[in-house]
Parts: C-alpha cells; structure tokens; sequence
C-alpha cells in the first residue's frame, strides 16, 4: 500500500465459502493477504450455519464464492456469509462470483418462465452485497440487474495469448460455436489478427442437450481452428462443433472457455472427443479435476486479485480491460 493511498487506514479482508477454497487461497495470495478464518458446517437437516473468527467491523470485505456443483448450496451459503458481515457491521461487502449461477437464465424464452439470473442479483443485494465482481458473464445484460455497481472482467487476453503460443500464427481460425458467441469471437480475431468462422447450428428447444448442427461458414479447411465460448457444460454444443469443423477438414481444434462446468456426461465427451486440448479458466474447480491430459488450467486468480486491489485502492478497474 503507498503512503497517501485512499486505503491507508483502510483493512482489506478477504473471505471464502466451501465451494472452491483453492481459487480463494491462489487470490489472497496474489494480494499479500491471509484468508480470514470462518467456521461453516452443515446441520443435520442441511441448513448452512457460518461465522467468521475475526472482527469486521469497518472492513473492507470480499467474499469469494465460485457458484459450482450443488450450485444452490454454495450460492445459499455465500448469501449466508454476506448477511454475517452486514450484522458485523462491516464497511463495505463485495461479493465475487467468478462463476455466477443462473446465468444463461437471463430473459424468458416462453411464457411463464423466470429470469433467475435477475432474482440472483436481487438475492445478494438483499443479502447485503454492496458490489459484484464476477467474469465472463453469458450475457453483458446481466450487468444491469444489480442496482450497484459490476465489475465484469473478461478472460480472453489469458485464455488468447495462452493459444495463441500453442500453433504457429497464420495456421488459426477463430470459431463462434453458435451465432450467440460471434460477438465473443470476433474480439478474439482482433486481438489476434486471425479470421473468423461460424459453426450454424439449431438446438431442440424441447428436448434437452439437443444440437443438431448445419454448417460451418468460412474458410476452415488445413486450419488449426480454436473453437471459443463462455462456458462448457455438458460439453454436447461444443463437442458437436468440433466434429463439424473436423468433417469441414479442419486439421485441428482447440477448445478454450473461461468457465469449464462439465456436468454430467462432459468427461467423457471430452475423453472420446477429437478436440486435441480443452484450455480453461479456474474459475471452477472442475476443469483441474478431469485428471485428463488433454485439459489445460490457467488461473484467473491474478485478474481477480489485481480487481480488488483496484477497487480497495480506489482505482480504476477498466484500466484491466484496456487490452480487450
């Protein structure tokens, strides 16, 4: 901290769930900080009980909760935490979720439907959160829920620059896995001056994990294709994309997504796939635990860090987003 600095006076404090504790200590870390110790157990019944060991009164709190596998459990306890420091009269809360739950339930498709990803907002800012700080949202929509204010970081200079090394430069084609992710794609062309293709594809609105695809739009053939979203689920869209750009002759795919979620049948998809490396983010503990040799880490935990001292310090958390 430089003398002078808005923060001297200040104390940061850095908290986490249970969800991914690892993602926590590598940010702490980053900040030349100790996590500060929290009890949190489970009743026999399941309700979350939670309280944190040191004084916060007057702190600066953030606290970090991954929204992973049982997502409900771990986003109930992270708003559990956050209403523990409220009533410890905390100075400021500010939650980050590198991975925010409900997020691809962001409008109503038919008639009836919630918008859960706008009730989560509501949820921690009754909670008491004051901020957010979350990456690569599935929808920038999303930023306008909170009454507060959003610190949306982006992966991709992390996830770009890492592919980037893997091929040599002029053999690669950036691929949108669906009309939905161009946007995405197209920052990855300009930021690596290669062109783009779309994979066309129609998803069974009835009938879960449905994809059929079409087409591939744009020159892939004898191309090292990378192939970029958000996040990986069951890994059936992305998996499906791969094969059409192989069919397409592609010589070779390379998946990279911040958010690596891999429910249910995705490892083995992975396994069986012809993808030759899935690239993510830790923003999930499930990516590093695959134990495949073809899935590679990177950490967003410097990104993170670097937010909040930005925000600790009062300075400028766009400066991070300059390179986009």
């Amino acid at each position: 901290m430089k003398p002078g600095s808005p923060a001297v006076g200040r104390r940061l404090q850095i908290f986490t769930g249970r969800a991914h504790p690892d993602l926590a200590e590598r940010i702490s870390a980053g900040l030349g900080t100790a996590l500060v110790p929290t009890q949190a157990r489970d009743f026999a019944n399941g309700e979350i009980y939670v309280r944190h060991e040191e004084s916060v009164r007057g702190a600066d709190c953030f606290l970090i909760q991954s929204h992973t596998h049982p997502i409900n459990t771990w986003i109930m306890e992270q708003l559990i935490m956050i209403d523990a420091l409220k009533r410890a009269s905390a100075r400021s809360i500010t939650a980050v979720a590198p991975f925010y739950g409900y997020s691809r339930q962001d409008k109503k498709h038919k008639g009836r439907e919630p918008i859960s990803a706008r009730l989560l907002a509501d949820l921690l800012t009754a909670a008491g959160a004051d901020r957010i700080i979350t990456v690569d949202l599935h929808t920038d929509q999303i930023v306008g829920f909170f009454d507060g204010p959003v610190d949306h970081l982006f992966a991709l200079p992390l996830l770009a620059d890492h592919v980037a090394g893997l091929t040599e430069h002029h053999r690669l084609t950036v691929v949108s896995p669906d009309a939905g992710r161009v946007r995405v794609a197209d920052r990855w062309c300009d930021r690596l001056g290669v062109p783009l293709a779309i994979v066309h594809k129609k998803r069974d609105k009835d009938v879960a994990h449905q994809v059929s695809v079409h087409e591939v739009v744009g020159e892939v053939e004898g191309r090292v294709c990378v192939l970029v979203d958000d996040m990986v689920d069951t890994a059936g869209t992305i998996c499906a994309a791969a094969d059409a750009l192989y069919d397409a002759g592609a010589e070779d795919v390379i998946v990279a997504a911040t958010h690596g979620i891999l429910s249910g049948p995705a490892l083995d998809r992975l396994k069986n796939s012809r993808v030759s490396r899935f690239v993510f983010t830790d923003t999930l503990p499930t990516a590093a635990a695959t134990g495949l040799d073809k899935v590679e880490v990177l950490s967003i935990a410097p990104l993170i860090a670097q937010a909040i001292r930005e925000i600790f310090e009062n300075g400028s958390v766009t400066s991070l987003l300059q390179d986009l």
